[in-house]
């Protein structure tokens, strides 16, 4: 096969991966993410509270844009946790399509809330 034959096989592969990607709404993408995002600050929570016990509920979410052109889009939330008597917040961070999120405390965790 020619250069240019493979040149259009990867231009139609990819036009075509833009096309299946591109069909879902933000609001998709926060849901799909979720999970991930919950499980995170969940197990930060029960480290820093001491709590094996320790659940989270999704108090926001919000898409952030790439900073730079072709960028990595980005699920960002605030996840409430709490159990044995305390509580914390915090903000997770997932890179779309990846199967990481970072867990970063929230403004209110400069001392546990008991």
């Amino acid at each position: 096969m020619s250069k240019s034959g493979k040149g259009l096989s990867l231009a139609a592969a990819l036009a075509v991966l833009t096309a299946v990607t591109g069909c879902e709404s933000p609001q998709q993408s926060l849901q799909d993410e979720q999970g991930a995002a919950l499980q995170t600050a969940v197990q930060r929570g029960r480290f820093e509270l001491g709590c094996p016990a320790a659940t989270g509920t999704v108090l926001s979410s919000d898409m952030l844009q790439p900073v730079l052109w072709g960028g990595t889009e980005r699920a960002e939330y605030q996840i409430g946790v709490e159990g044995c008597g305390k509580r914390a917040t915090y903000v997770v961070v997932c890179p779309m399509n990846s199967i990481s999120c970072v867990a970063a405390a929230g403004q209110s965790n400069a001392q546990i809330q008991n």
